[in-house]
């Protein structure tokens, strides 16, 4: 299905690392009539809102990349938020997309669908085979949900809504909050303010909680509350304490290479292409990753690398690991003809440089 450049094309959750990166990656390839709503403009729980957007926007084409997401602190505390709001928000989009005709839809996911001991690499037709992780089943169900939504749909009603699960993402506009955020921005915040506090940099300090503040500290805060509130996360003046043994190995996907994988796959393919010819339809969705792992203590060390940072990094054994392993067999991907272009330490090089200056 090819698609014009002046085709209407609604990217929900355009202000997040996903959607953001998507809206200039189809900005980059003339796109020329995208549509876009905050938070603030478009509540996407409110299904009234969202059903009075669409009757008068009329999008062709959905791009689904709002999300209520968070690390692994988050998933375990807010779990109801995690499967309420995200099941609502896709459940909204989803349903006035097919009301209102939309030609197709591509829905964000994400690999921690698959269950906690899945083989490695994962392939799609490791869904929903044994058990999931339980710090993050809430948001795991509700994307599957999704996924499913979307793959019924299509079935029922030959609709094209094609569903990607990216691997972790990281990238400009990336969520830097220390008690929501996901392992490597939280990773980059935490060793950059332990640099900081052993430099003895407290006015830099307030310069980084000015712009992404964090509640307890203001500008008027002392040097020792300031070093009181950061121990809270395990950050002191001589060294840095991270969750885990830092042993579970990760995929780490430069977001900008999602974004294109994933308007790649919008623009070339439709869910006939990738439904198969069992009698019994079932995963259908495409996992995007490098096909590349590394373990969580080695991706600290770069970033301490590039960082600068002199400090000792520690572990807390005690804290969840969260799954041991979690990597993509991204064969379908890479047979539809797409392959990631950045490198991990490049990545990180370029993200940190995004987080002092933006």
């Amino acid at each position: 299905m090819s698609i014009n450049k002046d085709a209407k094309i609604y990217v929900a959750g355009h202000r997040g690392l996903v959607g953001s990166a998507i809206w200039g990656n189809l900005v980059s390839k003339g796109y020329t009539n995208l549509v876009g709503r905050t938070h603030s403009e478009l509540d996407l729980l409110d299904g009234e809102a969202t059903r009075q957007f669409f009757d008068k926007e009329r999008p062709e084409y959905v791009i689904l990349a709002a999300a209520f997401v968070g690390g692994i602190m988050a998933n375990n505390i807010y779990r109801a938020d995690f499967i309420y709001k995200n099941l609502q928000i896709q459940q909204n989009v989803i349903g006035e997309s097919f009301r209102h005709g939309v030609k197709k839809l591509l829905f964000l996911g994400s690999t921690c669908i698959y269950p906690k001991n899945a083989p490695q690499p994962i392939p799609e037709n490791a869904l929903l085979t044994s058990t999931l992780e339980y710090t993050n089943e809430p948001y795991a169900i509700a994307k599957i949900a999704g996924l499913k939504l979307c793959e019924s749909f299509n079935l029922q009603y030959g609709t094209n809504y094609i569903a990607v699960m990216p691997t972790n993402l990281y990238g400009p506009n990336d969520n830097f909050d220390l008690e929501k955020s996901h392992v490597l921005p939280a990773m980059i915040r935490k060793i950059h303010l332990a640099k900081l506090l052993n430099d003895g940099d407290f006015t830099s300090i307030r310069k980084d909680f000015a712009r992404r503040p964090l509640a307890g500290i203001t500008a008027e805060s002392s040097d020792e509350e300031i070093t009181s509130r950061l121990s809270d996360f395990g950050i002191s003046r001589s060294s840095l304490t991270l969750w885990g043994t830092g042993e579970p190995l990760r995929e780490f996907l430069w977001s900008e290479d999602m974004a294109d994988a994933s308007v790649f796959i919008l623009e070339n393919v439709d869910f006939a292409d990738i439904k198969g010819s069992n009698s019994e339809v079932r995963n259908c969705h495409i996992n995007i990753g490098t096909g590349i792992e590394h373990s969580i203590s080695d991706v600290a060390n770069i970033i301490k690398n590039v960082v600068q940072y002199e400090g000792d990094i520690k572990w807390n054994p005690t804290k969840p690991n969260g799954t041991m392993r979690k990597l993509c067999d991204v064969s379908k991907l890479h047979s539809l003809g797409w392959h990631h272009r950045i490198e991990l330490t490049d990545g990180i090089r370029m993200i940190y440089d995004w987080y002092l200056n933006e």
